[in-house]
């Protein structure tokens, strides 16, 4: 019953976390409306993919680690901040260049869809303020001594929710309706898209020594 409990409480809460938007939603959002449904799915399997690494390496200890080695934190923040800036700029640059849309996914490849799924799972792992958020909801949550079982649930639910919430996200933007309005302003909404990725790229790591 307490284990019930605890995992209830951590779904919600990872739930809650998981459709704030920010970067993940952006980079979802924009592979589904330009590279189609299925290749919108493998991001969002990747996303899902990247928050399964994360809860299990908080799990194992990582949020003590970067506790305890300040300097790491700081570190991957400011890799994964300029990572992030990086691919805000690559959708930025490219809002100028003209795009046939595909009717449909036929056109794609396993490569590509590996390729989304790989660009997913990075843009997850890019900000390791997700290893702390898991973390700590793990903390504020888990029984004293959690079984083996119990702890394999929690990594499956986070990418369960993760994948889940941003599959839901891929079907509703790689439906016609909104291909069709990103086609047709397409321009303005990748300046929006890419300057809002470089944006929290950059807050992200001149944030990192707070």
């Amino acid at each position: 019953m307490q284990e019930t409990t605890a995992l209830l409480s951590i779904g919600s809460a990872l739930f809650i976390g998981a459709i704030s938007p920010g970067p993940s939603f952006v980079m979802v959002a924009k592979t589904a409306v330009t590279s189609g449904r299925i290749n919108g799915l493998c991001t969002a399997l990747g996303m899902g993919a990247g928050g399964f690494v994360f809860a299990a390496l908080s799990l194992l200890g990582l949020n003590g680690l970067l506790l305890a080695v300040p300097a790491l934190y700081v570190i991957l923040k400011i890799a994964g901040g300029l990572y992030l800036a990086y691919l805000g700029w690559k959708i930025w640059h490219g809002a100028k260049q003209s795009l046939a849309m595909p009717a449909d996914d036929t056109t794609s490849t396993t490569g590509g869809y590996l390729n989304s799924a790989m660009t997913g799972a990075t843009t997850q792992l890019s900000n390791p303020k997700t290893a702390i958020v898991y973390a700590s909801v793990f903390a504020a949550f888990l029984p004293p001594l959690p079984s083996i079982a119990f702890s394999s649930a929690i990594v499956l639910l986070v990418f369960c929710i993760e994948a889940g919430w941003y599959a839901l996200v891929a079907l509703a933007l790689s439906s016609t309706a909104p291909r069709k309005q990103y086609l047709r302003y397409k321009t303005v909404m990748d300046r929006m898209a890419g300057g809002v990725m470089i944006a929290l790229g950059l807050k992200l790591a001149t944030t990192a020594g707070r």
